[in-house]
């Protein structure tokens, strides 16, 4: 599919849908004002985070004070499962991030109420809950469609076990429309993990609010955080403390809300 197919594809199938209009309108000022927010300051971000960088075995035992173990070896049976159910599902949609982080910091923050925007397949809501459960805690998912394949919406969370799916709640919206419907259910939450809009916009505007709902002691946790420099300037703007940790050739910024 060509550049121009694929734009009025994408226009066409979002007319389809009246409950994403208001992403439809975004998506349109985004490409026509503000091309660059996805890149903003990559290259400083980059060398920032490459400067601060710890590994996920050094973040999980020297921050979070607690042995390491890689989750796939945690929960060998429910994550070969995972790879079955990936495999089988025909739309591509994105990868796993750091599962051993995001699921030790759930553990660190005694979890019962986490927030995640960005699902996909579901592997990294799959490690959040894999610790919410033993405390019959509930994971709150933002998805936004992917609007281009048909079938996507039948394999968001696929690989999530059967037996978490009790205590996850899903919403299909982008996340200015999944918030506060989100934030409507749960004022507040032990852990948020941030995989959606990409953009140095989104980000920003995204993180002051999913902080402001961060309980003391919880946890915040950013993917692809050399992208652009958000994450950076989030911090240093507001004084926060980071850990970044590199994984498979890329970052994830995480902060301990004291």
């Amino acid at each position: 599919m060509n550049k121009i197919s694929e734009i009025g594809s994408t226009f066409f199938a979002y007319l389809k849908r009246p409950d994403l209009y208001p992403e439809l309108r975004r998506k349109i000022w985004k490409n026509i004002f503000n091309r660059s927010s996805g890149l903003r300051g990559k290259e400083e971000a980059e060398k920032w985070c490459a400067s601060l960088a710890i590994s996920e075995k050094d973040f999980i035992e020297n921050i979070l004070k607690t042995p390491f173990v890689p989750f796939e070896k945690l929960f060998p049976d429910e994550f070969a499962s995972a790879l079955q159910a990936q495999a089988k599902a025909p739309v591509k949609m994105g990868g796993a991030g750091s599962l051993s982080v995001i699921y030790y910091i759930n553990e660190f923050a005694n979890a019962k109420k986490s927030i995640e925007t960005g699902v996909a397949y579901g592997w990294s809501s799959f490690a959040a809950l894999a610790s919410l459960v033993s405390r019959n805690g509930t994971l709150y998912s933002s998805d936004m469609p992917y609007i281009l394949q048909n079938q996507s919406e039948d394999f968001v969370g696929c690989v999530i076990p059967e037996k978490y799916r009790n205590n996850w709640d899903l919403f299909r919206f982008a996340d200015k429309e999944s918030l506060p419907k989100i934030f409507a259910k749960s004022d507040s939450f032990d852990v948020v993990h941030y995989d959606s809009d990409k953009t140095y916009d989104g980000r920003l505007w995204a993180y002051n609010l999913l902080w402001s709902k961060l309980k003391k002691g919880g946890v915040f946790m950013s993917d692809d955080i050399g992208d652009n420099a958000a994450f950076k300037d989030y911090c240093e703007k507001n004084n926060r403390q980071p850990y970044i940790i590199e994984f498979d050739g890329k970052y994830a910024g995480v902060i301990i809300k004291d």
